[in-house]
């Protein structure tokens, strides 16, 4: 156990939880209306600039040193991997694939986790619980958008589609892959909140090629940019980005990977109540099974947790 580990009040891991289930779950809805004004990369680089200079000018107000090499560095490599590839992904996909399928093929990161922490293999491929809790969630993902899933694959693909879906296997790899590093690369001389600024600030820089190519804010019309749009940058920028990633990147510190993991099977959860609260979606006895499958599968990964306790 870490000391980060034996300091970590029950009450800031339970509220950080909270956040990165709730809010990140809500980042499939918000992010799917932003996309109305904003394009992809465009987006991208305005919400992870925004977030990061918000993120290191309050650091640099509370006289914190920000500009560390050996942090920078750190979070150049997990920014761009979490945010810039496995974020970006997700961003650029939800342009031609249903939010359901992204929904499932982002879940596979939980999966991720485990594969490529290769310092606990040993204790997480050898816990019945942890394996199988895994498996089940993934399975109760599939069920909560098999009806999203059957539609998307018995229509024709669009060769962007197909790339869409390619990518998406990438996607999770990477942001696990981010995470990880993160975790294992501790930033001693700096705060978790100026890592978190430099992770979104490297992002940012990471979406401009993209953006420049398709010449997306030369063709902006700033103007026609709907106020739902407008609303939603500014919540991805401010919940979405500071207040869950915050909470998201000191969770990876002070809690077990595979823990911290389960957001990815929780917000999916998130995104479907959304739907059915502001759109016209209904849900069906398969998504209500699924649903309870993926709440399950999410206490058998914790049960080791609460057994010890």
């Amino acid at each position: 156990m870490t000391d980060l580990n034996k300091k970590a009040s029950p009450v800031m891991v339970y509220l950080a939880f909270a956040i990165v289930y709730i809010v990140w779950g809500s980042t499939y809805f918000f992010i799917q209306k932003a996309l109305a004004g904003f394009p992809p990369f465009a987006l991208g680089v305005i919400r992870f600039f925004i977030a990061g200079v918000l993120m290191l000018g309050w650091c640099k107000f509370k006289g914190e040193d920000i500009f560390n090499l050996k942090t920078i560095k750190i979070a150049t490599v997990s920014g761009i991997l979490m945010l810039g590839l496995g974020n970006g992904i997700v961003i650029w996909v939800e342009q031609f694939i249903p939010s359901g399928l992204v929904a499932i093929m982002v879940a596979s990161a939980a999966i991720w986790f485990v594969i490529l922490d290769k310092s606990h293999w040993k204790e997480n491929l050898s816990n019945k619980y942890i394996v199988s809790g895994l498996i089940i969630g993934f399975l109760g993902v599939v069920l909560l958008f098999g009806n999203q899933l059957l539609q998307a694959l018995d229509q024709p693909q669009s060769k962007l589609q197909v790339i869409g879906m390619v990518l998406l296997v990438f996607g999770p790899v990477a942001w696990a892959g981010g995470s990880l590093y993160s975790k294992y690369h501790p930033t001693t001389g700096s705060s978790v909140s100026v890592n978190t600024g430099w992770q979104m600030l490297m992002a940012s820089v990471a979406f401009l090629p993209g953006s420049l190519i398709k010449a997306e804010f030369k063709t902006l019309d700033w103007s026609g940019i709907p106020l739902d749009a407008w609303l939603s940058i500014v919540y991805l920028i401010l919940f979405g980005s500071i207040a869950a990633f915050s909470a998201y990147v000191w969770l990876l510190k002070v809690r077990p990977a595979t823990q911290v993991s389960t957001y990815a099977y929780v917000n999916p959860v998130v995104a479907v109540l959304l739907s059915l609260t502001f759109t016209n979606e209904v849900i069906g006895v398969t998504q209500v099974i699924g649903l309870a499958i993926i709440l399950g599968s999410v206490l058998l990964i914790n049960l080791p947790k609460y057994k010890n306790a």
